[in-house]
């Protein structure tokens, strides 16, 4: 009997090729069909994939839509956030829409992305809600493949995790830090599934962060992301985010997250737009 050839996600080639088609080309012919200007978005952006902060800014009056942002698939909001303006979109779920909306972002002037995800609860860190900063994320999904050779992780920018340690120390809410599960198929989540992932030390499951590291690292770009561990794989009474459906507390995080990386000067927040 003939073994079964991998499949053919990972035996892909050359990945530090250039692709034929970039994020700068869809964000021309955008911008040409809608007669959009060319308008640097903020240096800091945010990937809401719940849509909670979206949500909430724009019925307080707090953000507003930026029309100049040239995507065909999402909005971009722009809020002030500790004396910052930042940009966030919301609703780009899994790891293909997350990196698909982030490369655009970075073509338009991100220099630092956060992402604020819901996740299950693998590994009882306490009571949920909390937030975990995902050191590395296990890549079981699509998109990091396309970016790096086959392997078990994507980890997070080493000094962006350096940088961040002791920043959360002050919040009323918990961040710890850890390992996830990333998936592409949220419902096909099963006990043999979680009990291999718990063993492995794995403590939450999303499904954007293996992708958007793979993205990182592959494009020398900085991106933190955040796992809000909100339900128990949808127990009875699951998915309260706490106060205001969590964005308080998830503003804390990426005001904490922000103010550290410029203080420390770890990631490109400010420097490009001096060298400009």
């Amino acid at each position: 009997m003939t073994e079964a050839a991998p499949p053919p996600i990972v035996r892909r080639r050359a990945h530090a090729a250039p692709s034929v088609f970039q994020p700068q080309n869809l964000l021309r012919e955008a911008r040409r069909q809608k007669g959009l200007a060319v308008v640097a978005m903020p240096q800091v952006c945010v990937l809401d994939p719940d849509g909670d902060l979206v949500r909430r800014l724009t019925q307080a009056g707090r953000a507003h839509r930026d029309p100049s942002w040239a995507c065909y698939h999402t909005d971009l909001h722009r809020t002030q956030l500790g004396g910052r303006e930042i940009g966030i979109v919301g609703c780009a779920v899994g790891a293909a829409f997350a990196v698909l909306v982030a490369e655009q972002l970075f073509a338009s002037g991100c220099e630092l992305l956060i992402s604020v995800t819901s996740a299950g609860q693998l590994a009882a860190k306490g009571a949920p809600p909390y937030f975990v900063l995902i050191e590395k994320a296990l890549r079981d999904e699509g998109v990091s493949y396309h970016y790096l050779p086959p392997g078990d992780f994507s980890a997070a920018p080493l000094h962006l995790l350096q940088a961040l340690e002791g920043a959360f120390d002050g919040l009323t809410q918990t961040v710890h830090l850890g390992a996830v599960w990333t998936t592409d198929a949220p419902f096909r989540e099963t006990a043999d599934d979680i009990d291999a992932m718990v063993a492995r030390g794995l403590v939450a499951v999303e499904m954007e962060a293996a992708g958007l590291y793979a993205m990182a690292q592959a494009r020398g770009r900085d991106v933190v992301c955040f796992a809000h561990v909100t339900n128990q794989m949808g127990q009875a009474g699951d998915f309260e985010k706490g106060e205001a459906d969590g964005v308080t507390d998830s503003l804390a995080v990426i005001q904490a997250t922000i103010a550290r990386v410029q203080a420390l000067g770890a990631g490109r927040v400010d420097a490009r737009a001096q060298q400009r």
